[in-house]
């Protein structure tokens, strides 16, 4: 209970300010705990920002209904709308997940490259492959699979706020089912051959 109150605090904090911009005082403060407390749970900072990465981490991996689909090879009008509404809803959903990765990748870079190998790589590797495997069939555009598994990523955790910047008035994409529905209807058709 004690652990969790720690690591609660410690991922608002981390997500909100960044490793070195939150100190182990206001975990602890915020947790409601003293500093020796947080201590005795975690012997560094630095483990308790990859306790808190690792705890809301749990979920990454991908569905069962969309790893069936990708091993199959279902079609990709069947298969981006699933991948883009994981993301879609990742992004929505799991706000301070998303920041805490973003400062690892920043902040602790000398060890965000386990953490992307163990939590990240597989399901991108498996999207990656499956696209691959569509653009070998001719069921995609000649493409790198690489490059579009990060552009389909990119467009659903980037394209809310850059959108707002052009069109202040549009919170279509603001995580809203009409969104994902928008990011499939526009890959669809610019990957679809003819």
């Amino acid at each position: 209970m004690r652990t969790e109150k720690i690591i609660g605090a410690a991922t608002k904090l981390f997500a909100r300010q960044g490793y070195h911009g939150t100190s182990t005082r206001q975990i602890a403060h915020l947790a409601g705990v003293g500093e020796n407390t947080l201590f005795r749970q975690f012997n560094h900072k630095e483990d308790l920002f990859w306790s808190a990465l690792h705890y809301h981490s749990s979920g990454l991996k991908l569905c069962r209904d969309l790893t069936d689909g990708l091993t199959r090879c279902d079609p990709p009008q069947v298969v981006l709308p699933k991948i883009l509404e994981l993301l879609t809803e990742m992004a929505s959903y799991k706000p301070e997940l998303l920041r805490l990765i973003a400062v690892a990748f920043v902040e602790l870079h000398w060890k965000a490259d386990v953490f992307g190998n163990d939590y990240l790589s597989p399901g991108l590797l498996q999207i990656s492959q499956y696209l691959e495997t569509n653009i070998e069939q001719g069921k995609l555009r000649r493409v790198d699979s690489a490059i579009l598994t990060t552009a389909l990523m990119m467009t659903t955790l980037v394209h809310p706020g850059i959108s707002k910047l052009i069109d202040r008035n549009d919170s279509l994409y603001q995580g809203s089912p009409e969104a994902g529905r928008a990011y499939v209807k526009f890959w669809l058709a610019l990957l679809a051959p003819g």
